[in-house]
């Protein structure tokens, strides 16, 4: 895969600098990186004040990656002057095949690809992205942080929202992938891919279908990085709407859901779920099922603790030995059990003095930190006195949920420079911490 993850030399047939094409979009992305790169446009001259070429054999280069931006009933053509200059692979961005009934077309392009062993990705995809190496492929309207999610995905619009939601909310990425109708590489060839790279340590995964699912599931079994999937045509309308979309078959929603429990994939509900527990697994260690919560409001502490019934998760009993060093250190009317709230005017020591004996207690795995925003609560400061706390027990998972807006925003970005999520509400904190759970 490096050829197409870490190309040395990319050319881009379709290059264009008109402005709303995806060609631009493409052209843009690539200049951004440290490699070679080649235009291909036989109606222009210059495409960005680079030269381009009438057909990719003028290029004197080896090419390791071509990328496929034009009209598809020309697409055909361009892969045979691809096979005949021998690149080591191909990304099909066009559309127009087997999603729209030109299923044959594809079938053409698949078997001329195949014969010259050439890797397709596509057709009908966004292109790929690889942070860590400069490379964005893509016609996706900006390039991601880096990070350690592998986020691949049937559906190439929606990883561009993705992309764009990723900036204000700390998310980062081994790499981003679009395979489209997956003429070519399949979906369990990327799956491999990243269970094998050394930047990756969560996958998160958006599909509509499957072209194998047995193959999909045995492969699954083996990936030994927590997979996180979210499933799209689970109900018959948008079931219609995937045939026409990547040509796949969506299935029954029980069905997938059981076969995706059976295999240990992690299933989410929406796409920020996806994101908020793909984080979680990236920043935090998994524990087993004993969690304490700590909260200076109470309503707050009550919703929290009823999420966690809801979602099976084990409220660890406080020991007596906790209870005690708690009246001591805390010097309030606590709630003398767990959650433990520390009242609503709690300064940083009384939140100092919860977590760390909360952490000390040994079958208490790992920690939910809950705060609202009152008058003296001093966020910046128990931000940190999180840090410190993680520090010290490296092996408990810590969640936060600050709530709020303008007053904690200071306090949630030193957590998450620090690799410690919050969330904006307890609900999200709690299914974040259950991925967690072994």
């Amino acid at each position: 895969m490096k050829h197409i993850f870490n190309p040395q030399s990319v050319a881009l047939i379709g290059a264009t600098d008109r402005i709303g094409s995806v060609g631009l979009g493409l052209a843009k992305n690539l200049l951004q990186g440290k490699r070679d790169i080649f235009f291909i446009n036989p109606n222009r001259k210059k495409v960005l004040g680079q030269k381009s070429y009438g057909t990719i054999g003028e290029v004197k280069k080896e090419i390791d990656l071509a990328i496929i931006a034009v009209p598809a009933k020309i697409v055909l053509k361009i892969v045979k002057q691809c096979i005949k200059k021998q690149v080591k692979a191909v990304i099909v961005i066009s559309s127009g095949f087997a999603e729209s009934g030109a299923k044959n077309l594809q079938n053409q392009i698949q078997a001329h690809l195949n014969l010259a062993n050439i890797d397709l990705i596509g057709p009908n995809c966004l292109g790929i992205l690889r942070p860590a190496t400069g490379l964005n492929a893509s016609f996706a309207p900006l390039t991601p942080k880096k990070g350690e999610i592998a986020l691949i995905s049937q559906s190439g619009a929606l990883l561009d929202s993705i992309i764009d939601a990723s900036y204000e909310k700390n998310y980062g990425f081994s790499a981003i992938i679009s395979y489209g109708n997956e003429a070519g590489l399949k979906l369990t060839d990327f799956l491999k891919w990243a269970d094998k790279d050394k930047k990756t340590k969560v996958i998160a995964l958006y599909l509509e279908g499957l072209k194998n699912g047995r193959e999909f599931f045995e492969i699954t079994k083996k990936i030994e990085k927590p997979i996180l999937v979210l499933k799209g045509g689970k109900t018959k309308a948008g079931q219609k709407a995937v045939s026409s979309h990547t040509g796949a078959l969506a299935g029954e929603e029980e069905v997938y859901s059981a076969a995706f429990k059976q295999a240990g994939l992690i299933e989410v509900k929406s796409i920020e779920e996806l994101l908020d527990n793909a984080k979680a697994l990236c920043w935090q260690p998994k524990c087993e099922n004993n969690i304490a919560i700590i909260t200076n409001g109470g309503g707050a502490g009550i919703l929290t603790a009823d999420y966690c019934n809801q979602l099976g998760i084990n409220l660890a009993r406080l020991s007596k030995n906790t209870k005690k060093v708690l009246d001591k250190k805390l010097k309030c009317n606590w709630s003398q059990g767990n959650p433990v709230d520390i009242v609503g005017d709690a300064l940083s020591d009384r939140y100092k003095a919860g977590i760390e004996t909360l952490l000390k207690q040994r079958d208490i795995a790992g920690l939910i930190v809950i705060q609202t925003m009152q008058i003296m609560t001093e966020s910046e400061k128990n931000a940190k006195i999180v840090i410190a706390a993680k520090k010290k027990y490296p092996k408990k998972p810590i969640v936060c949920s600050f709530l709020g807006d303008k007053l904690t925003k200071k306090g949630i970005k030193i957590l998450e420079n620090n690799k410690i999520p919050n969330y904006n509400d307890p609900l999200k904190a709690v299914k974040a911490i259950k991925t967690l759970i072994n």
